[in-house]
């Protein structure tokens, strides 16, 4: 029986450990914290054995194969003791994916993966399609194939769970685009990131296909010096191709296969020039799967946002409130800017991942009436922005953030929280800390 060692006890740590005992394997779990009670549960009902607030080695370095969950980095002691041993260390979709046939559209880049996601879900669900979701999002791939019957999963992956990616390949493969992010985990080097990314397209095959944004230059850098055998489908919003997607007298036209789909830019439910790219991914997945455009059509005019994208919260006192806290990088805050119609309260600030704010500097003194700042350590906020903004404020959290911005705000504003941060100063993560502004911004009443 080959043992297989879980690390981390959260939700794909728990989704492996579940797959991996109906697969009869040994498992054991090891979480270097506490490990959730929902989850612990969930582990002592299906008698799986674990630990949690340490890693005992001596139960660990016996392991044929590890699966480690992409919160841990590679230059953790723990994990170059596994492969100095020589023991396998997988992601789980990695793990997950030799047990099923389901075809898969794999979901990658740095902004926008999650709304193409959902969006793509929803519109392969309305296509009747079988069709799970998973990676990022909802219940783990791992958990979902041991114990449901999904035909296709749309799934969305981050850098470091492409990290652990050995054989897997998805039939279809987004990458929606790829700006500087979570560099601290790249050496701090661009091109390691980047190369990480396109993970994604390693194992496909000619019958294969690899969807990307024609404008993004580190896309187009890596193509250009590098080979995939997938059918290459681009998307642009800035020029015609003679096949992909593009925009034509404010419409969205994708040519595929000898196949023509057209769509007025006005009846996308989503507004904002990223997610007309957005959309664009979208169809062209459902296309490639025979959806019916009429089916494509209704479902991209039908879809509501992923929470905490852009969503609007409410309007108090003639202020609009917008909660963008999975804004966690500067390349998702500028699209966040660029949407903003009327004069913005920028609610800004968080764990700094080496981010160069200087991309802002137009959008804000366009549209910014005022920064406040919820994080930490804002300096490097102050230091950018003072000579572009008057009114700069540091607060210490959201229901202070949101007070305050209430308070610089009149009629006709809005209030945008987009922190260009990760959470985990104030915050368990950007969910939290989206949820704790809607929630201050209903005091506001």
């Amino acid at each position: 029986m080959k043992r297989i060692v879980v690390l981390g006890g959260g939700e794909s740590g728990v989704g492996t450990a579940i797959l991996a005992k109906q697969k009869k394997y040994e498992v054991f779990v090891s979480d270097k914290g506490a490990i959730a009670q929902k989850y612990k549960e969930v582990l002592l009902q299906n008698e799986i054995e674990f630990e949690e607030n340490q890693h005992t080695e001596s139960k660990i370095l016996n392991a044929d194969l590890v699966m480690k969950s992409p919160g841990i980095p590679d230059k953790v002691a723990l994990v170059q003791q596994l492969l100095k041993n020589n023991i396998q260390i997988v992601s789980e979709i990695e793990f997950a994916s030799q047990f099923t046939q389901a075809t898969v559209v794999g979901i990658t880049g740095s902004n926008g993966k999650t709304t193409t996601t959902l969006l793509t879900h929803h519109v392969l669900k309305q296509g009747d399609l079988n069709v799970g979701v998973a990676g990022n999002i909802g219940d783990s791939f791992a958990e979902q194939i041991a114990t449901q019957s999904y035909d296709n999963y749309v799934l969305e992956l981050s850098s470091f769970q492409l990290d652990g990616v050995d054989k897997f390949a998805p039939h279809i493969a987004v990458i929606t685009n790829i700006t500087p992010d979570h560099l601290d985990r790249y050496e701090y080097n661009f091109e390691n990131y980047i190369d990480s990314k396109f993970r994604i397209t390693k194992n496909q095959t000619e019958n294969d296909y690899l969807i990307y944004d024609a404008d993004d230059e580190a896309s187009n850098k890596w193509l250009k010096e590098n080979k995939t055998k997938a059918q290459l489908i681009p998307f642009s919003v800035e020029r015609e191709l003679d096949f992909g997607a593009f925009i034509k007298e404010d419409k969205i036209i994708t040519k595929i296969n000898r196949e023509e789909f057209i769509m007025p830019l006005s009846n996308l439910a989503l507004k904002g020039k990223h997610n007309v790219k957005n959309a664009m991914a979208s169809a062209m997945t459902a296309q490639l799967l025979k959806v019916r455009k009429q089916t494509i059509k209704e479902s991209l005019s039908s879809f509501e946002g992923a929470e905490h994208r852009l969503e609007s919260v409410q309007k108090v006192k003639d202020v609009q409130y917008i909660n963008d806290s999975k804004a966690t990088n500067v390349n998702a805050t500028f699209y966040a800017l660029e949407c903003m119609d009327n004069p913005t309260v920028w609610i800004v600030g968080g764990v700094d991942k080496g981010n160069d704010y200087h991309d802002l500097l137009p959008l804000v003194r366009e549209k910014v009436k005022a920064i406040v700042c919820l994080g930490v350590d804002n300096r490097k906020i102050k230091e950018t922005f003072e000579n572009v903004v008057d009114i700069i404020v540091e607060t210490a959290g959201a229901e202070e953030a949101v007070k305050v911005s209430a308070k610089l705000a009149t009629r006709g504003d809005s209030v945008l929280l987009s922190p260009a941060c990760a959470s985990f100063d104030l915050f368990e993560n950007y969910e939290d800390r989206g949820r704790q502004f809607k929630r201050a911004v209903r005091l506001l009443e």
